[in-house]
């Protein structure tokens, strides 16, 4: 049957009148298949869109790391705007859009590799689109190289730790001195293990290895520069994609505050934007995880020309600052996790802080986070759209919000 393909979904897929969902297709595409249960699985091309571009990495077809590489930038970066300015549209707001900041090729800093061992060695790579099989992917066109000169370790520590029919789960993060691995999903240490694993890190040139959440070896620290600090954040913490686009997120923040001189950092990890803000005003980092704002903190001893940043461990869900908190400072910085911070968003509104710079992953809830603040008399500004997860789905935004 052949359908004719209207619009893109949030997770990828062409969407055809039904609906009928056909992967790695474009809007206009006329497609042909076998419909089952909706969904045309292996869709051919009849009339292509002016959009569709070759894929410039050749595992594309069988990787699931990449959803969106047939389809040009242009078009990509225009989805994700109106992606954006759709889920603003649903809460009634209009809001101007700056130009997409899309990361390189070559520019992921951190990934999530699987390993499985075989009867003479193992696989290493990323999981084929909704399939349990690994992929190898020795010419990805997405990690930086870095991460790539890891497979072979991550081989090795594959043969040596998993369970013959379990798979392991590596977090493998770039950083100033070198690989961060953290492997979890092996065997638990026992006798000469760490000894030999200590081995298998320091032979493999890895920076630290992380073994199911015990440290084995720290080679080098491996920082990771937040301005005028260096960091060096726990196994597995949360890092941008890439440079470029923290560096994207990070503009668009400090322009917000510029001119605060006491700031609270809602969600703050290990500093992202807390430290690089010190450099011009105090501040206050509140996080969950208690182990990164330790590497914030200390990252901050260490550093020289920076103003007071304070700390604290607090789960913002179920205690979110309240008014009489947050009244001390001129401006809010809040990066939440997906799911948003409604109820942290309405203290801030009642609390009337005079700045709010709003960082997002999730387009749905930063706007219906803004929404709370527009109806508490808050100004939107233009919106900054980041595309540094290249070539999927995802996108990040940032927007300041200031008091009549």
């Amino acid at each position: 049957m052949t359908v004719t393909i209207t619009r893109l979904g949030h997770h990828g897929d062409g969407i055809a009148q039904g609906p009928v969902f056909a992967p790695r297709t474009l809007p206009g595409e006329e497609v042909d298949g076998e419909i089952a249960e909706g969904r045309i699985a292996t869709p051919k091309i009849v009339t292509p869109s002016p959009d569709r571009v070759a894929a410039p990495c050749r595992h594309y077809k069988a990787c699931g790391g990449c959803a969106l590489q047939h389809a040009s930038d242009g078009f990509v970066a225009e989805w994700k705007q109106d992606v954006v300015r759709t889920a603003l549209a649903a809460q009634d707001i209009a809001a101007e859009m700056l130009p997409v900041h899309t990361s390189p090729s070559r520019a992921r800093r951190r990934a999530v590799f699987t390993g499985r061992r075989t009867k003479k060695d193992a696989l290493v790579g990323f999981h084929a689109r909704a399939s349990d099989v690994i992929t190898e992917i020795p010419d990805c066109q997405l990690l930086h190289p870095d991460l790539l000169t890891a497979v072979p370790a991550l081989r090795a520590l594959t043969v040596f730790g998993a369970s013959r029919k379990g798979e392991v789960r590596f977090t493998v993060t770039r950083s100033d001195a070198g690989v961060d691995v953290s492997v979890e999903g092996v065997k638990p240490l026992e006798g000469q293990m760490l000894m030999t694993l200590a081995a298998m890190a320091g032979e493999h040139g890895l920076a630290r290895l992380t073994w199911n959440g015990e440290m084995i070896a720290e080679i080098r620290p491996p920082y990771q520069s937040f301005g005028k600090a260096q960091v060096n954040p726990p196994a597995g913490a949360f890092l941008q994609a890439t440079q470029e686009g923290e560096n994207a997120l990070l503009c668009a923040v400090l322009e917000t505050v510029s001119g605060a001189k006491h700031i609270a950092d809602l969600f703050s990890g290990c500093g992202t934007f807390a430290l690089p803000m010190a450099e011009n005003a105090e501040v206050h980092a509140v996080e969950s995880e208690a182990d990164m704002l330790k590497s914030l903190d200390q990252a901050w001893r260490m550093a020289t020309g920076l103003k007071r940043v304070t700390t604290e461990a607090r789960d913002l869900y179920r205690r979110p600052l309240l008014p009489d908190e947050l009244k001390r400072y001129d401006a809010v910085v809040i990066d939440p996790p997906r799911a948003g911070a409604e109820y942290q968003m309405m203290e801030i509104a009642s609390a009337q802080v005079p700045v709010v710079s709003s960082v997002s992953c999730n387009p749905v809830t930063f706007a219906r986070d803004a929404k709370i603040l527009i109806q508490a008399g808050y100004v939107m500004g233009s919106v900054t759209v980041v595309d540094q997860f290249r070539w999927s789905t995802h996108v990040e935004m940032a927007a300041a919000f200031t008091l009549k």
